[in-house]
């Protein structure tokens, strides 16, 4: 069964040190894709601007920098007040968003608890969807035998 885990939030978006907006966003986790945390930022567009990336990459960025290319995440203080630093980058542009470290904190922590660390990969169904895959079908025997059987029948002159 699918678990969702989402949270709604505020970030800043940073346009200069001293001027920042608001960006409404949703977090989300699915059980069904383990590996990766979804966040939807609410711009005031027809539709939400969507971004996907590693939920390592962010349970890490909570205590350290890290990432590197298009999402690189790190844990900052702004006016004495401790936030999570996420840099994105697009072909359309980049960003520089911060966000309440004890909101995204409290956020994965309840993701890791859905699924923890290292059992990703069972929730992927793997073993079972391979198992199925190479299950022999009850046609296989047919498919199986040897078609040249037939033609092992011992010489009538005693030649082998």
């Amino acid at each position: 069964m699918m678990s969702v885990v989402e949270r709604e939030l505020e970030l800043k978006l940073v346009l200069s040190p001293e001027r920042s907006i608001p960006v409404p966003a949703r977090l989300t986790y699915r059980t069904n894709d383990p590996y990766a945390v979804h966040i939807a930022f609410h711009i005031g567009s027809e539709s939400p601007v969507h971004w996907t990336f590693a939920r390592e990459l962010l349970v890490e960025g909570v205590f350290r920098p890290c990432g590197h290319g298009d999402v690189r995440i790190w844990p900052t203080k702004v006016a004495g007040r401790s936030v999570i630093c996420v840099a994105l980058t697009s072909p359309d542009g980049n960003a520089l968003l911060e966000v309440s470290s004890a909101a995204v904190a409290a956020w994965v922590e309840r993701t890791l608890r859905v699924v923890p660390p290292g059992t990703e990969s069972d929730r992927l169904g793997m073993d079972e969807a391979l198992a199925e895959l190479l299950a022999p079908l009850p046609a296989d025997d047919l498919w199986l035998r040897d078609p040249w059987a037939a033609d092992e029948s011992p010489s009538q002159d005693g030649e082998a």
